[in-house]
Formats: structure tokens, sequence, C-alpha cells
């Protein structure tokens, strides 16, 4: 089983940038593909950004496209999602999971490994 660690959530203001990562141990998953999820209070989990395995493709939702940014180290075992041009509709907790699959999937059913979420709330 793999254990991921969120890190560099926060408050910011409207228009802002912050960058998250997401470290895994315990095992490598330079195998998977890797996704970040978001969850605002009342709302489903949603799928934000996903990435393959070679970090070659990578997929995003359609809010947020053209302002964030996916990539991976697999020699660091890190995600990371860069977030650019905040706006207060990005506020949200911030979960790293790890797939099942070498390909993106957008469904939650499709990563077995969760962290437990970074706070990104954007102030207007």
């Amino acid at each position: 089983q793999v254990q991921l660690v969120e890190s560099g959530g926060g408050l910011v203001q409207a228009g802002g940038s912050l960058r998250l990562s997401c470290l895994a141990s315990g095992r490598t998953v330079s195998d998977n593909a890797m996704g970040w999820f978001r969850q605002a209070p009342g709302k489903e989990r949603e799928f934000v950004a996903g990435i393959s395995w070679s970090g070659t493709y990578m997929d995003y939702a359609d809010s947020v496209k053209g302002r964030f940014t996916i990539s991976r180290d697999n020699a660091k075992n890190t995600v990371y999602l860069q977030m650019n041009g905040l706006k207060s509709e990005d506020t949200a907790l911030y979960y790293c999971a790890g797939g099942r699959y070498g390909g993106i999937r957008h469904s939650t059913g499709a990563y077995d490994s969760w962290g437990q979420g970074t706070q990104v709330t954007v102030s207007s």
C-alpha cells in the first residue's frame, strides 16, 4: 500500500497561485497514473487533473484547463499541481490519488490510494 501526503495548500487571493505537492511512500508509483481531486463543502469529490505513469499524458477538468498544470518526478516519487489564476470557486480540499492503472481515469474508483487532503482557500 502506498501512503500519500499532500502539502502546499493555503489561503490566497483571487488571481494568485499555489503549488501543491504529493509525496508517495511505501512503494513506487512510477508505474501508475496519479491524479488530483477536490471536494468543496456539500459537493461530491471531483476530478481536477491526471497524469499518466510516464508523465507523457495529462488531462484536466474543463474548469481548470489553461490555469492548472500537473507534473510528476518519478525519481522523487512526487506529483505536483501548479495552480495559477485561482478563483473563489477553486476553494476546496484537494486530494492526491494513486491510480490502479497506468492510464488516466476520471472516476474515483480508478484510484486506490488517497492522501488526507490539503485545503485551498481563495478569497475574492
